[in-house]
């Protein structure tokens, strides 16, 4: 039977869900892996002017995302359901990982 899509109505609302999504610590860090790889990326794509590299940003950052929910925490990415507040999720758990509100 398919899981009812629960509907938030803010990112404060869905911000405790997706941290729940992300219990595992490595998890986490294949997040915070892809993301920075992501960023290096579009990065370099900028500077150079190879603009072919901006899509292999998404799939650094999807890759290692999406490894860290079916192999390591055995759930769906959120990106799935919520693909819009699980992207902003993302970039306030990178932030909190940089800054240390969250262990890496």
């Amino acid at each position: 039977m398919a899981q009812e899509l629960i509907v938030y109505n803010s990112f404060k609302e869905f911000y405790p869900y997706y941290l729940k999504e992300h219990t595992n610590r490595t998890n986490r860090r294949l997040h915070f892996i892809g993301t920075t790889l992501g960023f290096l990326t579009i990065a370099y794509a900028l500077l150079t002017g190879q603009y072919k590299y901006l899509l292999l940003a998404l799939v650094f950052g999807y890759a290692f995302a999406w490894a860290g929910h079916f192999f390591i925490e055995k759930n769906k990415p959120a990106t799935f359901k919520y693909p819009i507040w699980s992207f902003r999720g993302d970039m306030k758990m990178y932030s909190s990982i940089l800054s240390g509100k969250i262990k890496f």
